[in-house]
């Protein structure tokens, strides 16, 4: 028997795979939106649809912040840093003056102190140990890697951790919230963010030139960066403040704890209105939920139509340690930090809020860290 013979069998039996992969995808979408929508909620549909399409933007373009922080600290590689500002650019045009301008619009805001600091540190060295962020969890998960299921579990449970650690946490005090648009009005706080991602992009280019790297972004960066920061605009519209994704996580974690018998209610995070709703309500009435999974199911629709789902090799035990222990800082530092890669750099900047640059300032001396404990765990610092 032949090499050929064998291998079409094979074939068959993996095409048939990434079909049901792609239905369960589709199904899924479909199974959720119609359930809001059967409740009223066109918002929360089009959530949905905006996940999906998210999801599909990122596995196609294989837009990657974690791996564009590494190469940067590394050789100074700045085109996936720019990538990132595009979508940050894109969304902001929109965020900006409308969440000034609309009382039913608000923007991604937190205030400047040690627990954004410490949790985007934090959050730096997990993101590079787990090998994705709050994004990249969510949508190589939705590809089919084992490793990131594993990565998102304990993602999940360190977001409740840090939902019990932000009060003390915040008690240590800070600067209230600074949006530009609050001192500049609502077009005078657009220019200034637009001004300040320009002179982002300035820095990392110089920084790149002077380490003798490219700094031009990829073509798949580009045009990905322009997609998912048009969809970040319609996610916007849709559920009224920016994209965030790691709330969504701290719910899931909450209720599954609370089903197992856990009491979170007297705790003080979870006695502040948007997450006692949050918890007691049904995860379909969460934003963050409903994108997170439109997110997920997209990027698996993607993955099921382009190439083998799931095809990959289970990784070794160390590489599996190394994505709990990185899941477990990226929840705790995510909750800290108001956010993670999406909701607190690319919805704070956006939002032209200054917290937004504080948490990728803070991000990237923890990303330095991460990426030289890689190597115990048997993942290379590239």
């Amino acid at each position: 028997m032949t090499t050929a013979t064998l291998s079409a069998p094979a074939a068959r039996a993996g095409a048939s795979i990434d079909v049901l992969f792609l239905g369960l995808a589709i199904l899924a979408t479909a199974a959720i939106t119609a359930l809001v929508l059967l409740d009223g909620q066109m918002a929360s549909a089009a959530l949905v649809i905006g996940g999906f399409g998210l999801g599909i933007a990122f596995w196609k373009a294989e837009f990657s912040y974690t791996a564009s922080f590494r190469r940067f600290l590394n050789s100074g590689e700045a085109g996936g840093l720019i990538g990132g500002l595009i979508v940050i650019a894109v969304a902001a045009l929109a965020v900006v003056p409308v969440a000034a301008l609309y009382p039913n619009y608000g923007g991604a805001i937190a205030p400047l102190g040690p627990s954004l600091i410490i949790g985007a540190f934090v959050f730096g060295i997990g993101m590079q140990l787990g090998n994705g962020c709050g994004s990249g969890t969510l949508y190589t998960v939705g590809g089919g890697s084992g490793r990131m299921l594993v990565t998102l579990a304990f993602f999940i449970a360190g977001s409740v951790f840090g939902s019990l650690s932000l009060p003390p946490f915040l008690a240590m005090g800070g600067i209230d919230p600074v949006l530009a648009s609050d001192y500049l009005g609502p077009w005078g706080g657009l220019v200034a963010t637009l001004v300040s991602i320009a002179i982002g992009i300035a820095i990392f280019i110089t920084i790149a030139r002077k380490r003798g790297a490219n700094w031009k972004p990829s073509r798949s960066y580009i045009v990905g960066g322009l997609a998912i920061g048009l969809l970040c605009v319609f996610v916007f519209a849709a559920g009224g403040h920016p994209w965030s994704v790691t709330f969504g996580y701290t719910v899931w974690g909450a209720k599954i704890a609370t089903a197992l018998g856990f009491d979170l209610s007297n705790a003080a995070f979870w006695q502040w209105p948007g997450p006692k709703q949050a918890l007691t309500n049904s995860v379909l009435s969460d934003t963050s939920s409903l994108t997170d999974f439109g997110v997920i199911f997209g990027a698996m629709a993607a993955a099921a139509a382009t190439k083998p789902f799931a095809s990959a090799s289970w990784p070794p035990v160390k590489s599996l340690l190394a994505g709990a222990v990185g899941g477990l800082l990226m929840g705790w530092g995510a909750r800290l930090g108001f956010g993670c890669n999406i909701g607190a750099f690319v919805g704070g900047i956006a939002s032209g809020s200054v917290h937004g640059w504080v948490w990728f300032l803070a991000c990237l001396p923890g990303c330095w860290i991460g990426i030289r404990l890689r190597p115990l765990f048997g993942m290379s610092k590239d």
